[in-house]
């Protein structure tokens, strides 16, 4: 009988030591999925109308090796309709997994995916490689701190745009709980560009003035700011508790009125614009008649 729960027994830890664990598991069939990937890697290059070189900026401060900045470069295959976001997926998906990079829509809507393309701030997802001259050349948002590869801090940015409080706070709401506030259609145009901004830093990144100066609430926060102040419905308290934000010394009167901003932007905001004409509601709040 003994001998009997012995052999059971032996058999138990037998096959508990040969059992793989989770995480095992999993790596075993990453590896094989990116064996199977790196053989098909070939057969698509072949098929690629071209073939295009993406150097692309590369920085792990937690990995003793990749601490130093430097630029890889991947062979990707081009096809038509190609853009640049298409090429850092198949450069992560097909060379190296660990390349990082923010995206998510696809459809330069979110605005995760903002990068120095080429010298220019542009979304990834919006920029046709065939638009570009080759090699392509990839790297972080300048003027922000690296987290690794293409991925920058963002929370100074948002913290940007939460200083001019982006929110509506009117002075009377409808009286029925179902009754919307109405805008004019003529307000609404006025406004309809501003409503575009997609948070994607890509203005913020091309500002010098933002560059060299830390608090300056930047072009698109400013341009956030214009969407309120600007919209009929905004209570008239609210809109000079936000025009005295707007003027303070690292407010609208730091633009140098370079147009980066509204060059690089994705959404054809014209930033500059806003920025000039809050310029002069700031003036106007501060005239006295008596």
């Amino acid at each position: 009988m003994s001998t009997q729960v012995t052999e059971k027994s032996d058999e138990k830890e037998e096959a508990e030591s040969t059992e793989q664990s989770p995480g095992e598991r999993r790596r075993e069939e990453k590896a094989k999925r990116q064996q199977e990937k790196e053989a098909e890697t070939p057969e698509l290059i072949d098929e690629a109308d071209e073939t295009v070189e993406l150097k692309i900026f590369r920085f792990d401060p937690e990995v003793p090796d990749k601490e130093e900045p430097r630029f890889d470069s991947f062979t990707v295959p081009y096809f038509e309709g190609m853009t640049v976001l298409d090429g850092l997926i198949y450069s992560r998906d097909n060379y190296d997994s660990s390349l990082t990079f923010r995206h998510s829509c696809r459809q330069a809507v979110c605005g995760s995916d903002a990068l120095l393309i080429n010298g220019t701030q542009r979304l990834a997802c919006k920029t046709q490689m065939v638009d570009l001259e080759w090699p392509i050349r990839v790297e972080p948002l300048p003027h922000q701190d690296v987290v690794k590869d293409l991925v920058v801090d963002m929370e100074h940015f948002y913290e940007q745009m939460n200083a001019v409080e982006p929110y509506f706070d009117p002075d009377e709401l409808p009286e029925e709980d179902r009754e919307e506030q109405k805008q004019r259609p003529e307000n609404r145009e006025k406004i309809k560009l501003s409503t575009r901004c997609i948070w994607c830093g890509a203005c913020m990144s091309s500002c010098n003035v933002a560059a060299g100066d830390n608090e300056y609430l930047g072009p698109a926060a400013i341009n956030k700011a214009y969407r309120f102040a600007m919209d009929e419905r905004e209570g008239g308290d609210k809109k000079e508790d936000r025009l005295r934000i707007l003027e303070q010394e690292h407010g609208v009167w730091r633009c140098q009125t370079q147009f980066s901003c509204t060059e690089v932007c994705p959404k054809d905001i014209p930033l500059t614009e806003h920025i000039q004409e809050l310029k002069r509601e700031a003036v106007k709040s501060n005239l006295k008649f008596w």
